[in-house]
C-alpha cells in the first residue's frame, strides 16, 4: 500500500489549495477514503471522507463549506480542495484508507503534505 500526498505549500489566507493523493498497491475503488490533518502540537484530526463510489461525502463542522473532497477512481487519486484558507488550516495533511471509525484510518501509508497558511 502506498499513498502519496501532494499539493501542499505556503499560501495566504483567503487563497485556495488543491491537495492530491495518489494511491497504489491496493484496489482504490473499493475503499472509503479520508483526509486527516495534524496541526502543530496537536493530534490527528479527521477532515473529510468519501465513499468508494464517490457519492457519499462527509465533513466536520469545521470543514463543511470550505473543503471539498473528491476522487477519480480511474486515476486512483483522492483530492481535497480547500477554499478561503485560514491560518488554522495549517497542518500536515494525510490521506487515509477507511472511514474515521475504522482501525485502518489510524494507519499512515504516506508522508503527508504540509499546508502552511499565512495571515
Amino acid at each position: 500500500v502506498q499513498l502519496v500526498e501532494s499539493g501542499g505549500g505556503l499560501a495566504q489566507a483567503g487563497g485556495s489549495l488543491r491537495l492530491s493523493c495518489e494511491a497504489s498497491g491496493f484496489s482504490f475503488s473499493d475503499w472509503h477514503m479520508s483526509w486527516a490533518r495534524q496541526a502543530p502540537g496537536k493530534g490527528l484530526e479527521y477532515v473529510a471522507g468519501i465513499e468508494s463510489n464517490g457519492i457519499g461525502k462527509y465533513y466536520t463542522e469545521f470543514t463543511k463549506g470550505r473543503f471539498t473532497i473528491s476522487r477519480d477512481n480511474a486515476k486512483n487519486t483522492l483530492y481535497l480542495q480547500i477554499n478561503r484558507l485560514k491560518p488554522e488550516d495549517t497542518g500536515l495533511y494525510f490521506c487515509r484508507r477507511g472511514d474515521v471509525n475504522s482501525d485502518e484510518f489510524t494507519r499512515a501509508w504516506g508522508p503527508g503534505t504540509q499546508v502552511t497558511v499565512s495571515s
